[in-house]
């Protein structure tokens, strides 16, 4: 006797978990229960313009890989502008902002933005000697970086950069900028 298989409804009927079971929303909701640390991303374009345009971005997937060599990772989400940026412009910088530092984070976390130059208009930096990448004024620390290695997984991609200059600047006491559930902290 012939067994029918039962007939899946259509895809538009169902909210699609994984293969495995997650939903986005799901992991997205778990993830957001991991507190991270929060940087600015930065970058030279020489292309745009006469002078080159400088680009950021705010990340909260950014991690120490090494310590010999010294070496970063920094998640990119495939396709944004930092992402196209750093696949042609080997060098860069990240600031690790400091809790006082929290619109600076809001404003670099817009999307669909069409240029960054305004959004350095009014902030204390200065350019790196190796990237020409802004180094932000006030954060905690600054790394200049050259990439090493670029890994797509899944909706982003992986990069890898060898630290080539750090900046200490003197502590005021401030603590680092925070992220969690989906909204910048400071810890207490």
């Amino acid at each position: 006797m012939l067994q029918k298989s039962p007939v899946p409804p259509p895809v538009s009927d169902l909210a699609i978990p994984h293969a495995e079971g997650v939903s986005n929303d799901e992991f997205r909701a778990a993830m957001s229960r991991l507190a991270a640390g929060v940087v600015l991303v930065t970058a030279h374009d020489p292309d745009e313009g006469p002078r080159g345009e400088d680009v950021g971005m705010t990340a909260t997937a950014f991690m120490s890989v090494s310590l010999d060599p010294p070496l970063v990772l920094v998640s990119l989400r495939n396709g944004s502008r930092m992402d196209d940026l750093l696949a042609e412009v080997p060098v860069w910088a990240v600031s690790i902002l400091s809790e006082g530092q929290r619109q600076v984070a809001g404003r670099f976390a817009m999307k669909n933005r069409v240029s960054d130059r305004l959004l350095f208009a009014d902030l204390p930096y200065t350019r790196g000697e190796e990237s020409g990448a802004p180094l932000l004024g006030g954060a905690l620390s600054v790394l200049e970086c050259r990439t090493e290695s670029r890994v797509v997984a899944g909706d982003h991609t992986l990069v890898v950069g060898r630290v080539l200059t750090v900046g200490l600047p003197s502590a005021d006491g401030s603590g680092p900028l925070t992220y969690f559930q989906g909204k910048y902290r400071h810890l207490s």
